[in-house]
Parts: C-alpha cells; structure tokens; sequence
C-alpha cells in the first residue's frame, strides 16, 4: 500500500514540516492494515506487553497489543497515572520532559513491544525504554508507523530492534 499517499504532510505547522497520521487513522481500511503490517513481524516474537508513550502512542499501541492479543501499557506525562509511578527525566532540543509508569506495569524478564506513531530524534523512546529496563523488562521491539531519517532517531536507540512502516 502507498502510505506516503494517504499520510498528510503539513508544510508549515508551528514552523516545521508535520507528518499528520490523522488522514490514515479516518481511513478505516488503511488504519487497519497499517497496523496489521506493523503487527504481522511480531506475532512469533512472543510478546508479553505493548507499551505507548501519550498521546499517539495510545492509537498505535493498544490496537497492536489487540492485534497481538496481549495487554497494553499506557506511559504518561507526570500526575496522570493514578497507582504508584517510577519515572525518566529527558532532554528536548527545548528543554526537559518527564514520562511516567505504573510500578507494577511490567513484571521482570516480560518481552516488552513499544510502540508509536513516529521516531524523530527518539528521546521519548529512548525515555520508555529506560522505564521498561528499570522494572525489569526487556525490550523485544520498537515499532512506528513512520520514521523520519534524517533527524536520525535510530542512532539513539542502537542496540534495539526498530521498524517502521514507512520512512521520510
């Protein structure tokens, strides 16, 4: 299928160049077999849990932790999580962010999925992955729907299996 076709590119939003996944997620049969083509590599990697970073990480992750018939875990901006939380402070080319998980999400040695609308410069997931280790789990994969090579988010994450489904 042609993402790139589907998938809006917005020039100038907020001024840089956005890759909208809203324009695939309305299309139902699209949608459905985007994440289908994400799902299908780890059906036989006996995954134990996907996890998604908000917001757009909650669309992807819980229909491929459905799709892989396993549980999902939502990661989250500090104070939103009710139960008791670890958390990862990481640098932005801005500034500095927070996420947060429950501490009872992941139990040690699960095979853990994480899953996102996009890899740019992979500090969020750099940010999950250091939550997922720190409870014990072991990242089996890391999945998005689009890449942005040329802000170079793989090399941050080298030593961890990535895909994507379509790459800018």
């Amino acid at each position: 299928m042609d993402w790139k076709r589907i998938i809006r590119v917005v020039p100038e939003f907020k001024g840089v160049t956005f890759i909208d996944i809203t324009t695939l997620m309305k299309d139902g049969p699209a949608f459905c077999a985007a994440l289908n083509a994400l799902a299908e590599p780890y059906k036989a990697e006996n995954i134990d849990l996907v996890i998604g970073p908000e917001a757009r990480g909650f669309a992807v992750g819980a229909p491929l932790a459905y799709i892989l018939g396993v549980g999902f875990v939502p990661v989250r901006k500090p104070g939103k999580l009710p139960a008791e939380t670890i958390r990862h402070e990481y640098s932005l080319e801005y500034g500095k962010d927070m996420l947060e998980v429950h501490k009872d999400a992941i139990a040690p040695g699960q095979r853990v999925l994480i899953a996102d609308d996009l890899l740019a410069t992979g500090g969020t997931t750099q940010a999950t992955v250091r939550l997922i280790e720190e409870l014990g789990g072991q990242v089996a994969g890391i999945a998005f729907l689009i890449e942005l090579t040329f802000l170079k988010g793989r090399d941050r994450l080298s030593g961890y299996p990535i895909r994507s489904l379509v790459q800018y």
